[in-house]
Protein backbone atom coordinates (compact mmCIF):
# COMPACT_ATOMS: atom_id res chain seq x y z
CA UNK A 1 0.00 0.00 0.00
CA UNK A 2 1.67 3.35 -0.77
CA UNK A 3 1.41 5.59 2.40
CA UNK A 4 -0.56 8.37 2.14
CA UNK A 5 0.99 11.91 3.00
CA UNK A 6 0.04 14.22 5.62
CA UNK A 7 -1.93 17.00 3.42
CA UNK A 8 -4.16 13.82 1.87
CA UNK A 9 -5.13 13.28 5.54
CA UNK A 10 -5.44 16.91 6.06
CA UNK A 11 -7.66 17.07 3.38
CA UNK A 12 -9.88 14.37 4.39
CA UNK A 13 -10.19 15.81 7.81
CA UNK A 14 -11.55 19.50 6.54
CA UNK A 15 -14.26 17.88 4.07
CA UNK A 16 -15.58 15.29 7.06
CA UNK A 17 -15.59 18.83 8.85
CA UNK A 18 -17.65 20.62 6.83
CA UNK A 19 -19.54 17.91 4.61
CA UNK A 20 -18.54 20.12 1.66
CA UNK A 21 -15.96 19.92 -0.76
CA UNK A 22 -16.63 23.57 -1.43
CA UNK A 23 -16.44 24.94 2.20
CA UNK A 24 -13.20 22.61 2.67
CA UNK A 25 -11.25 24.17 -0.49
CA UNK A 26 -12.39 27.46 0.40
CA UNK A 27 -10.75 27.18 3.90
CA UNK A 28 -7.81 24.81 2.77
CA UNK A 29 -7.16 27.64 0.07
CA UNK A 30 -7.29 24.94 -2.83
CA UNK A 31 -9.75 24.00 -5.57
CA UNK A 32 -12.15 21.82 -5.70
CA UNK A 33 -11.06 19.90 -7.83
CA UNK A 34 -7.49 19.44 -6.36
CA UNK A 35 -9.62 18.29 -3.38
CA UNK A 36 -11.64 16.11 -5.06
CA UNK A 37 -8.85 14.22 -6.66
CA UNK A 38 -6.62 14.42 -3.20
CA UNK A 39 -9.38 12.16 -1.79
CA UNK A 40 -10.28 10.18 -4.40
CA UNK A 41 -6.11 9.35 -4.51
CA UNK A 42 -6.21 8.77 -0.52
CA UNK A 43 -9.43 6.30 -0.80
CA UNK A 44 -7.39 4.38 -3.55
CA UNK A 45 -4.44 4.32 -1.42
CA UNK A 46 -6.24 3.35 1.52
CA UNK A 47 -8.03 1.22 -0.55
CA UNK A 48 -11.58 2.00 1.44
CA UNK A 49 -14.03 4.78 0.84
CA UNK A 50 -14.62 7.43 2.99
CA UNK A 51 -17.15 9.59 1.82
CA UNK A 52 -20.28 9.22 0.50
CA UNK A 53 -21.23 12.04 -2.33
CA UNK A 54 -23.71 13.16 -4.18
CA UNK A 55 -24.28 16.35 -6.34
CA UNK A 56 -25.99 17.78 -2.98
CA UNK A 57 -23.96 16.52 -0.27
CA UNK A 58 -20.89 15.02 1.49
CA UNK A 59 -21.21 12.39 4.10
CA UNK A 60 -18.92 9.96 5.89
CA UNK A 61 -18.97 6.19 5.76
CA UNK A 62 -18.14 4.22 8.29
CA UNK A 63 -14.63 3.90 7.92
CA UNK A 64 -14.23 7.20 7.60
CA UNK A 65 -16.38 8.01 10.87
CA UNK A 66 -13.68 6.08 12.52
CA UNK A 67 -10.67 7.30 10.69
CA UNK A 68 -11.84 10.82 11.48
CA UNK A 69 -12.01 10.02 15.37
CA UNK A 70 -8.46 8.98 15.28
CA UNK A 71 -7.42 11.66 13.11
CA UNK A 72 -9.12 14.50 15.03
CA UNK A 73 -6.30 14.33 17.74
CA UNK A 74 -3.69 14.26 15.80
CA UNK A 75 -3.94 17.07 13.78
CA UNK A 76 -4.83 19.25 16.52
CA UNK A 77 -1.76 18.18 18.45
CA UNK A 78 0.54 18.55 15.39
CA UNK A 79 -0.94 22.30 15.21
CA UNK A 80 -0.30 23.01 19.03
CA UNK A 81 3.26 21.81 18.09
CA UNK A 82 3.58 24.27 15.34
CA UNK A 83 2.39 26.79 17.51
CA UNK A 84 4.92 26.32 20.41
CA UNK A 85 7.19 26.49 17.85
CA UNK A 86 6.15 29.63 16.83
CA UNK A 87 6.15 30.67 20.20
CA UNK A 88 9.83 29.64 20.58
CA UNK A 89 10.64 32.13 17.91
CA UNK A 90 8.89 34.67 19.59
CA UNK A 91 6.60 36.02 16.64
CA UNK A 92 3.30 34.49 16.19
CA UNK A 93 2.99 32.85 12.66
CA UNK A 94 0.39 31.13 10.75
CA UNK A 95 -3.44 31.18 9.80
CA UNK A 96 -6.01 33.07 11.76
CA UNK A 97 -9.61 32.93 10.81
CA UNK A 98 -11.69 34.92 12.70
CA UNK A 99 -16.15 35.17 11.32
CA UNK A 100 -17.22 38.66 12.43
CA UNK A 101 -20.71 40.20 11.51
CA UNK A 102 -20.52 43.36 9.23
CA UNK A 103 -20.28 46.06 11.99
CA UNK A 104 -17.37 43.60 14.11
CA UNK A 105 -15.33 43.29 10.90
CA UNK A 106 -15.95 46.88 10.00
CA UNK A 107 -14.44 48.20 13.87
CA UNK A 108 -11.78 45.37 13.55
CA UNK A 109 -10.48 46.79 10.17
CA UNK A 110 -10.62 50.37 11.56
CA UNK A 111 -9.22 49.86 15.11
CA UNK A 112 -7.40 46.49 15.20
CA UNK A 113 -6.26 45.13 11.67
CA UNK A 114 -3.99 47.50 10.31
CA UNK A 115 -1.89 47.54 14.07
CA UNK A 116 -2.15 43.75 14.24
CA UNK A 117 -0.81 43.22 10.70
CA UNK A 118 2.10 45.65 10.88
CA UNK A 119 3.02 43.60 14.29
CA UNK A 120 2.66 40.48 12.89
CA UNK A 121 3.76 40.20 9.56
CA UNK A 122 4.01 36.44 9.62
CA UNK A 123 -0.14 36.20 10.50
CA UNK A 124 -2.14 35.76 7.86
CA UNK A 125 -5.25 37.08 9.01
CA UNK A 126 -9.00 35.61 6.94
CA UNK A 127 -11.93 37.98 8.51
CA UNK A 128 -15.14 36.66 6.94
CA UNK A 129 -18.23 38.86 7.14
CA UNK A 130 -21.48 37.16 7.15
CA UNK A 131 -24.92 38.10 9.41
CA UNK A 132 -25.37 34.52 10.00
CA UNK A 133 -24.34 32.95 13.58
CA UNK A 134 -22.27 30.11 12.48
CA UNK A 135 -20.51 27.13 14.13
CA UNK A 136 -16.97 28.44 14.62
CA UNK A 137 -15.48 25.13 15.49
CA UNK A 138 -17.46 23.54 12.49
CA UNK A 139 -16.80 25.84 10.17
CA UNK A 140 -13.29 25.64 10.89
CA UNK A 141 -12.43 29.41 12.52
CA UNK A 142 -10.50 30.10 15.31
CA UNK A 143 -12.63 32.84 16.62
CA UNK A 144 -16.02 34.73 16.53
CA UNK A 145 -17.72 38.33 16.72
CA UNK A 146 -20.77 38.94 17.86
CA UNK A 147 -23.22 41.02 20.28
CA UNK A 148 -22.49 39.37 23.89
CA UNK A 149 -26.14 38.25 24.14
CA UNK A 150 -25.60 35.97 21.13
CA UNK A 151 -22.23 34.29 22.02
CA UNK A 152 -23.11 30.55 22.53
CA UNK A 153 -22.53 29.70 26.20
CA UNK A 154 -20.00 27.44 25.98
CA UNK A 155 -17.35 29.90 24.42
CA UNK A 156 -15.26 32.41 26.19
CA UNK A 157 -16.25 35.88 25.46
CA UNK A 158 -13.62 38.82 25.41
CA UNK A 159 -15.86 42.02 25.52
CA UNK A 160 -14.90 45.04 23.65
CA UNK A 161 -15.75 48.44 22.55
CA UNK A 162 -18.38 49.02 25.59
CA UNK A 163 -22.45 48.72 25.25
CA UNK A 164 -24.72 49.55 21.90
CA UNK A 165 -27.71 50.83 21.60
CA UNK A 166 -30.47 49.97 18.96
CA UNK A 167 -31.94 53.45 17.57
CA UNK A 168 -34.65 54.28 15.75
CA UNK A 169 -33.80 57.03 13.10
CA UNK A 170 -35.77 58.80 10.41
CA UNK A 171 -34.98 61.71 8.32
CA UNK A 172 -36.40 65.17 9.29
CA UNK A 173 -38.35 65.60 6.38
CA UNK A 174 -39.92 62.09 6.50
CA UNK A 175 -41.56 63.29 9.95
CA UNK A 176 -42.02 66.80 9.25
CA UNK A 177 -45.92 67.38 9.44
CA UNK A 178 -46.48 63.78 11.17
CA UNK A 179 -47.09 63.37 14.74
CA UNK A 180 -43.35 62.19 15.83
CA UNK A 181 -43.85 58.55 17.91
CA UNK A 182 -44.06 58.86 21.64
CA UNK A 183 -44.66 55.18 22.21
CA UNK A 184 -43.22 52.29 20.10
CA UNK A 185 -47.04 51.28 19.34
CA UNK A 186 -47.16 54.32 17.72
CA UNK A 187 -44.86 53.39 14.98
CA UNK A 188 -48.02 51.80 13.56
CA UNK A 189 -48.94 54.71 12.54
CA UNK A 190 -45.87 55.01 10.29
CA UNK A 191 -43.54 53.90 7.53
CA UNK A 192 -41.08 51.63 8.48
CA UNK A 193 -38.02 50.14 6.95
CA UNK A 194 -37.75 46.75 8.29
CA UNK A 195 -35.20 44.24 8.14
CA UNK A 196 -34.33 40.57 7.36
CA UNK A 197 -32.58 38.32 9.46
CA UNK A 198 -29.91 36.25 7.71
CA UNK A 199 -32.53 33.25 9.47
CA UNK A 200 -34.96 34.61 6.62
CA UNK A 201 -37.06 35.86 9.27
CA UNK A 202 -38.06 39.45 9.46
CA UNK A 203 -36.64 41.00 12.81
CA UNK A 204 -39.59 42.48 15.54
CA UNK A 205 -38.30 45.96 16.99
CA UNK A 206 -37.29 45.15 20.41
CA UNK A 207 -37.78 48.38 22.96
CA UNK A 208 -37.40 48.28 26.88
CA UNK A 209 -38.30 51.15 29.07
CA UNK A 210 -38.19 50.86 33.14
CA UNK A 211 -39.19 47.50 33.24
CA UNK A 212 -41.35 47.11 30.26
CA UNK A 213 -40.23 45.11 26.79
CA UNK A 214 -42.38 45.87 23.59
CA UNK A 215 -41.53 43.79 20.29
CA UNK A 216 -42.74 44.85 17.68
CA UNK A 217 -43.63 43.89 13.50
CA UNK A 218 -42.81 47.06 12.31
CA UNK A 219 -45.27 48.33 9.75
CA UNK A 220 -43.97 49.36 6.03
CA UNK A 221 -43.31 48.50 2.69
CA UNK A 222 -39.43 48.09 2.30
CA UNK A 223 -38.03 45.65 3.76
CA UNK A 224 -33.81 45.39 3.21
CA UNK A 225 -30.88 43.30 4.97
CA UNK A 226 -28.26 45.47 5.63
CA UNK A 227 -28.04 47.90 8.18
CA UNK A 228 -26.36 50.34 5.86
CA UNK A 229 -28.81 49.94 3.03
CA UNK A 230 -31.62 50.62 6.11
CA UNK A 231 -29.74 53.53 7.40
CA UNK A 232 -29.24 54.94 3.82
CA UNK A 233 -33.55 54.48 3.10
CA UNK A 234 -33.63 56.56 6.14
CA UNK A 235 -31.73 59.39 5.03
CA UNK A 236 -33.81 58.70 1.64
CA UNK A 237 -36.70 60.10 3.77
CA UNK A 238 -38.41 56.38 2.95
CA UNK A 239 -39.56 56.08 6.88
CA UNK A 240 -37.91 55.14 10.16
CA UNK A 241 -35.64 52.79 10.61
CA UNK A 242 -33.96 50.49 13.54
CA UNK A 243 -30.19 49.95 13.23
CA UNK A 244 -27.14 49.74 15.43
CA UNK A 245 -25.98 53.24 16.71
CA UNK A 246 -22.72 52.67 15.16
CA UNK A 247 -24.47 52.75 11.96
CA UNK A 248 -26.53 55.93 12.14
CA UNK A 249 -24.01 58.26 14.43
CA UNK A 250 -21.97 59.81 10.91
CA UNK A 251 -26.11 60.88 9.56
CA UNK A 252 -26.79 62.41 13.32
CA UNK A 253 -24.11 64.41 13.21
CA UNK A 254 -24.85 65.90 9.75
CA UNK A 255 -28.82 66.55 10.89
CA UNK A 256 -29.61 64.04 7.86
CA UNK A 257 -30.99 61.76 10.51
CA UNK A 258 -32.61 62.52 13.90
CA UNK A 259 -33.65 60.02 16.65
CA UNK A 260 -36.70 59.22 17.85
CA UNK A 261 -38.62 56.96 21.21
CA UNK A 262 -34.91 57.90 22.44
CA UNK A 263 -35.98 56.50 26.15
CA UNK A 264 -37.52 53.03 24.60
CA UNK A 265 -33.21 52.40 23.38
CA UNK A 266 -31.24 51.54 26.31
CA UNK A 267 -27.82 50.38 25.96
CA UNK A 268 -27.45 46.44 25.66
CA UNK A 269 -23.78 44.50 26.23
CA UNK A 270 -21.64 45.23 23.20
CA UNK A 271 -19.84 43.31 20.74
CA UNK A 272 -17.32 40.68 21.86
CA UNK A 273 -14.79 38.01 20.29
CA UNK A 274 -14.99 34.42 21.08
CA UNK A 275 -13.34 31.02 21.05
CA UNK A 276 -13.91 27.75 22.32
CA UNK A 277 -13.20 27.09 26.20
CA UNK A 278 -11.79 23.42 25.13
CA UNK A 279 -9.30 24.44 22.95
CA UNK A 280 -5.33 25.63 23.28
CA UNK A 281 -5.61 29.27 22.32
CA UNK A 282 -3.14 29.31 19.34
CA UNK A 283 -0.65 32.44 19.50
CA UNK A 284 -1.17 34.16 16.76
CA UNK A 285 -5.48 34.51 18.08
CA UNK A 286 -3.41 35.20 21.92
CA UNK A 287 -2.00 38.18 19.86
CA UNK A 288 -4.68 39.60 18.46
CA UNK A 289 -6.87 39.32 21.80
CA UNK A 290 -4.07 40.98 23.72
CA UNK A 291 -4.01 43.64 21.13
CA UNK A 292 -7.82 44.07 20.60
CA UNK A 293 -8.08 44.30 24.79
CA UNK A 294 -4.88 47.07 24.74
CA UNK A 295 -6.92 49.35 22.10
CA UNK A 296 -9.94 48.78 24.05
CA UNK A 297 -8.35 50.80 26.74
CA UNK A 298 -7.39 53.35 25.10
CA UNK A 299 -10.20 54.41 23.67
Amino acid sequence: MVRPSLNDFAAFAAVARQQSFRRAADIMGVSRSALSHAIIGLESKLDVRLLNRTTRSVSLTQAGARLLARLDPILQELDQALDTLSEERGTPSGLLRINANKSGARILLEEVVPRFLDLYPDVELDLVSEGRLVDIVEQGFDAGIRLLEAVPKDMVAVKFRGDVRFIAVAAPSYLEGKAKPQTPEDLHAHCCVRQRLPSGKRYRWEFSKRGTEVAIDAPGNLTLDDNDLLVQAAVDGRGIAYVPDYFAQPYLRSGQLVTVLDDWCPPIPGLALYYPYSRRVPSPLRAFIDLLREVDRMR
